[in-house]
């Protein structure tokens, strides 16, 4: 693959074979025995829209009318406050709490992930209340969006009408830092403060600037700068000073993305490319891809389990999102389905993604249930294409 290419196909779209015909839809997997069945309700149709729309997107659970292990109940309890009464199907409470939000909205999604971590028992976090910044090209041009989990809020937050990528959040939520082209016309890094909506350059070095993401304390970035030769990974503080050079190869890097306790790195490498991982500070790199797969790319390092990784991996002419185990330094394909499935993110319980559904048409996010490969859209067909979401939450 030339190198030009490889670099796209890192951080837009990968230029192959697109499959996939078919409209992305919900993808079941027959799998109900690894599911608790719950009913759940809301006392508005709104409240009731919502958290059926949650719970369907959980793969831990199986929504019923009858049969349920517990019964989930939502009910409004000013503008900002979401009561969840959870019972037993067999009889007795199980919890009863109010949750507050920013809106009505959001307190159902926190009153939702109070009721997954009462009844999911495998000690799994809700993820309902995280929040999404992506790529969307519902004007005709790569922009930068945010939203919550199920594409509420949505916010426009650039007007570059220039190529713009790989969007992640700062740990605080604050900011996000992405690549755009605009200023140049060459790939530049940027920030945005979501408080103010300025923008500032991060860094705009010759070659190419790329791949940018910070540490999970917030005080560094790692990226992919080119302007000594070579796609190389950096690394710099919170606001794009003191950049050092972490590799030194003659081969081509991208994607480094940081582990949960911020010392070690993983990212991308030519032949292949295949995953590696070496300390944060430097040093020899260990190939960590264990034959999964000729092509991996993409990783997005778990928090919630450190020992997992997702990764794109090709499979035949499509690509499907992959799991690392580190500890058992093994891999597998946790997605089987009939469009490209790239671009991983996990969400907080360890268990899901946030994901790129492809097909040669347009693109969805969408949430994928690693353990069962389950897979449902959360970004509408109406609002146009979207990808590359990165999760906050927090």
């Amino acid at each position: 693959m030339p190198r030009l290419i490889l670099f796209f196909s890192l951080v837009v779209a990968i230029a192959s074979p697109m499959l996939a015909q078919r409209d992305i839809g919900v993808l079941e997997v027959n799998a109900d025995n690894r599911k608790i069945p719950v009913r759940v309700s809301g006392s508005t149709p709104e409240l009731n829209a919502l958290a059926l729309q949650a719970f369907g997107a959980n793969g831990r659970y199986h929504v019923v009318s009858s049969g349920f292990a517990f019964d989930i109940q939502f009910s409004a309890e000013g503008s900002n406050q979401v009561r969840v009464d959870v019972a037993r199907g067999s009889g007795g409470s199980v919890a009863s709490e109010v949750a507050t939000g920013s809106d009505l909205r959001n307190a159902l999604f926190a009153a939702a992930d109070i009721a997954v971590s009462r009844t999911n028992g495998l000690g799994l976090r809700g993820f309902f209340t995280s929040r999404l910044v992506f790529v969307g090209k519902r004007t005709g041009h790569s922009e930068i969006y945010t939203s919550d989990l199920f594409f509420g809020d949505i916010r426009q937050i650039t007007r570059d009408r220039a190529i713009a990528m790989t969007p992640r959040w700062s740990p605080d939520g604050d900011r996000v830092i992405y690549t755009s082209f605009f200023k140049s016309g060459f790939p530049d890094i940027f920030t945005i403060d979501l408080g103010s909506y300025q923008r500032s350059t991060f860094v705009s070095f010759k070659g190419t600037n790329s791949g940018a993401r910070f540490s999970p304390d917030g005080r560094q970035v790692a990226m992919v700068l080119s302007g000594e030769g070579e796609p190389e990974i950096y690394v710099s503080n919170a606001f794009g000073r003191g950049v050092s050079r972490r590799t030194r190869s003659d081969t081509v890097k991208a994607s480094p993305c940081w582990s949960p306790d911020g010392s070690r790195l993983i990212f991308t490498m030519d032949p292949g490319p295949q995953l590696y991982v070496m300390s944060a500070s430097g040093g020899q790199a260990q190939r960590v891809s264990y034959g999964v797969s000729s092509y991996c790319a993409e990783p997005d390092w778990s928090r919630a389990s450190p020992e997992k990784i997702a990764f794109t991996m090709r499979v035949g002419r499509s690509y499907q999102i992959g799991v690392l185990d580190l500890s058992t330094q093994s891999g597998k394909q946790v997605s089987s389905a009939p469009f490209d499935a790239l671009e991983p993110s996990w969400l907080p319980d360890g268990r899901h993604v946030v994901y790129t559904a492809r097909t040669a048409y347009t693109s969805r996010v969408c949430i994928l249930d690693t353990e069962t490969g389950s897979s449902v859209p959360v970004s509408p067909s109406s609002f146009g294409p979207a990808l590359q979401a990165n999760v906050w939450s927090r």
